[in-house]
């Protein structure tokens, strides 16, 4: 059925890459006056002609795209119009038929029977046509689909009345294929535009290096953490160039048998130039080509040299291009990293906050989400993640919703329809799978998710305020300290007597900023062994550079920073402190790293890490005064049952001189002296109830608790006086 509108035009637009969470709904975006010229409005259906036809919903274009003669859609409308991004299409509107019956095959075998109810639900709304594939993102691993036959014949929408059937036979177009597109991928925008100039227009456009009178380049090396999504964005870039792909990794390539392992290598070299345009792809390229002058096996050097020479004599020069990935560039022969060979290396690092969002948009693509998921704020909160850690991330959610039905269901039958729409995955799931996954890149040293605010902290409003200007406004509101050219403070020193809470502020400046806590203790990072010491300085500092913006905790520096006099480098200990000192202020500047040290002998600590620029600010955590200790009594007397003879300002008076801590001890022991009252021998548990709902913890307790960690002290100073005489 073709409309008689005379509005209806066709018109030729250049395609571009969809956003993510537009990708998989089978939608294009075209802007308002596009839309005017071919006579669509929202939600009507367009043809996208390029080497196939492919159809697709058109929705209005994001503002950023007014004017451009642009129409973004996804690697799957791509895939079946046969095109690429750049590529010139013509689109216009055309009037689609309800579908009847439509038949689907794909590569998999599908384990439910109501696996068809959960397609025809995303599929509803979607122009389809026989020979269309369809890809439906699943938690785990997309599946393909193909479209063998609608009833009727033509573009057709599918409804809730549509007949959807599923065949249980294979489709033999969908063998091998595994398409990857740009919107499988989140956070590399930049890296995906360097990388599609150095492959896609010597692939597609050869002849513009010919009229240059210059070398297409024969390869690029990709180096960053794993996880970050290395193999991916390669195995993208073939899939968007329809190059051919081939992987080698490592172990596939070494042989015990001489001569074997070139071989390999010339082989697949062989068939990269037979089947051109090719891409190959070599990863973890450090464990086949290592420094020729570090190893000791003659292999690796026979191995490399093969390289060096494939990469020079190339014959289908502009055809081949060699892309490898590696985490460890420094331990790859230096022979490899010169033009000619690998022209150029991206750094492929952790992402953003705006590139954690779109891995996100990536992974819950296919998840059934809740209204109270917000994943910005799961963006917000997720430094250091890289890809791998979100993909993590997102299927440990689904398993934990997985779970809370997992009472409700029985093995052996099969699942309800009406408990499969039940499982949804919400923002509990994403807070209880945040607990159990950590950023991959700080799994070698002790991380901490920072639980810790600061309403949970009694008093102490300055240091508190001086905490946030250092810790917080540098990493919160950057922009300012831009605009008005000041460094932020890079160290903050917290000193003062023990028990005041330095560690507790430290956790909640963490907790507040939302930033990475790594909390380092002295005697961690001292060894006996020269050398190791310093390397656990390094990687620490190098880790929180991965997972930043991060806070290092260093919990009682004097033992670790000592004041240096000589006798004490036997231990390493001058060694330990020059390298704190270089990681602080050396050529690598801290980005988005803050250092806080806590002590409470600060006369103790090497002078060298004080001055400014190392150790800025220092903040002196003092005994609380009476309001303060009435603050602290609060916090801990929160949820206990006190009778009404408790009065907070009087405990405060009776505490004069005693810390953070000893208030805390104070709280638990005058709760424990109201549970002793209670208690009797062999009581039952009906009598253990009926004394919870009436225990009280008096005023009395709270005295006999005082009186008791006064004595205590006193007993601690007798003795240390007796020890010195």
């Amino acid at each position: 059925m073709v409309s008689s509108n005379p509005t209806i035009n066709k018109i030729e637009v250049c395609v571009a890459e969809a956003y993510h969470r537009d990708a998989g709904r089978g939608i294009a975006r075209l802007n308002k006056d596009l839309m005017e010229k071919v006579g669509a409005i929202s939600g009507d259906i367009i043809s996208i002609q390029g080497k196939r036809k492919t159809y697709a919903v058109v929705w209005p274009g994001y503002l950023d795209d007014a004017g451009k003669a642009i129409i973004r859609i996804d690697g799957n409308l791509r895939n079946n119009a046969g095109i690429g991004i750049d590529d010139k299409v013509t689109t216009k509107k055309v009037e689609a038929k309800d579908a009847q019956k439509i038949t689907l095959a794909t590569n998999q075998t599908i384990h439910s029977k109501n696996y068809s109810r959960y397609i025809h639900r995303i599929l509803e709304g979607r122009p389809l046509d026989r020979g269309q594939k369809i890809r439906v993102e699943t938690v785990n691993t997309p599946m393909a689909f193909v479209v063998t036959a609608t009833q009727p014949t033509g573009p057709v929408i599918v409804t809730r009345n549509t007949r959807l059937m599923l065949k249980e036979k294979p489709a033999e177009q969908l063998a091998g294929d595994e398409q990857v597109s740009y919107e499988d991928i989140g956070g590399l925008k930049r890296e995906i535009g360097l990388m599609r100039e150095m492959i896609e227009l010597p692939l597609r456009h050869p002849e513009l290096f010919q009229k240059l009178g210059i070398d297409p380049p024969a390869g690029m090396m990709l180096y960053g953490p794993p996880g970050t999504g290395k193999t991916m964005i390669a195995k993208a870039v073939a899939s968007e160039t329809e190059a051919n792909f081939l992987s080698i990794s490592g172990p596939e390539i070494v042989s015990k048998y001489y001569g074997e392992s070139e071989q390999k290598l010339r082989e697949i070299f062989d068939e990269a130039e037979k089947e051109a345009p090719s891409i190959i792809f070599i990863d973890e390229i450090d464990s086949i080509a290592p420094k020729r002058d570090e190893v000791r096996g003659e292999v690796e050097r026979r191995v490399v040299a093969q390289l060096l020479s494939l990469m020079d004599g190339l014959k289908s020069r502009g055809k081949v291009i060699v892309i490898a990935a590696t985490n460890r560039p420094n331990s790859i022969d230096q022979a490899l990293r010169r033009g000619g060979r690998f022209d150029r290396e991206i750094e492929i690092g952790i992402p953003d906050r705006e590139g954690r969002l779109q891995v996100l948009y990536v992974h819950t693509r296919g998840m059934p989400l809740s209204n109270s998921v917000n994943l910005e704020r799961i963006a917000d909160t997720t430094y250091g993640f890289v890809g791998a850690d979100l993909s993590s991330l997102c299927k440990e959610a689904a398993m934990h919703a997985l779970r809370r039905l997992m009472p409700r269901l029985k093995i052996e039958d099969e699942i309800p329809p009406e408990i499969m729409d039940e499982l949804t995955v919400n923002a509990i799931d994403f807070e209880e799978a945040r607990k159990n996954v950590e950023p991959s890149a700080m799994r070698e040293v002790f991380l901490e998710m920072a639980d810790t605010l600061w309403d949970d902290i009694g008093g102490m409003e300055k240091v508190k305020q001086d905490l946030i200007e250092a810790v917080e406004w540098p990493l919160k509101y950057p922009e300012l300290f831009e605009i008005t050219a000041t460094r932020p403070p890079r160290g903050i020193m917290l000193y003062g007597p023990s028990g005041t809470g330095k560690t507790l502020l430290a956790r909640a400046a963490a907790k507040e900023s939302n930033a990475n806590f790594i909390s380092i203790k002295g005697p961690e990072l001292l060894s006996r062994y020269v050398g190791d010491s310093e390397k656990a300085v390094r990687e620490t500092f190098r880790k929180a550079r991965q997972a930043s913006p991060s806070i290092v905790f260093f919990d009682e520096i004097d033992s670790i920073a000592p004041k240096r006099l000589g006798n004490f480098s036997g231990e390493g200990g001058e060694r330990v402190i020059s390298q704190i000192l270089t990681e602080i202020d050396g050529i690598e500047e801290l980005k988005d790293i803050v250092i806080i040290a806590a002590t409470n002998r600060p006369e103790m600590v090497d002078p060298a890490l004080l001055r400014p620029g190392r150790f800025d600010r220092l903040i002196h955590v003092d005994l609380p005064d009476s309001a303060g200790r009435e603050a602290i009594f609060d916090i801990h007397l929160k949820g206990k049952p006190l009778s009404e003879d408790v009065n907070i300002h009087e405990l405060a008076g009776l505490t004069d001189g005693y810390c953070g801590a000893d208030i805390e001890a104070i709280c638990r022991e005058a709760s424990m002296f109201s549970i002793r009252e209670n208690v009797r021998p062999a009581m039952k548990r009906e009598d253990v109830k009926t004394i919870a709902y009436s225990i009280r913890i008096n005023n009395q307790h709270f005295r006999t608790a005082i009186e008791k960690l006064k004595n205590a002290k006193a007993g601690c100073e007798h003795k240390d006086t007796e020890t010195e005489n």
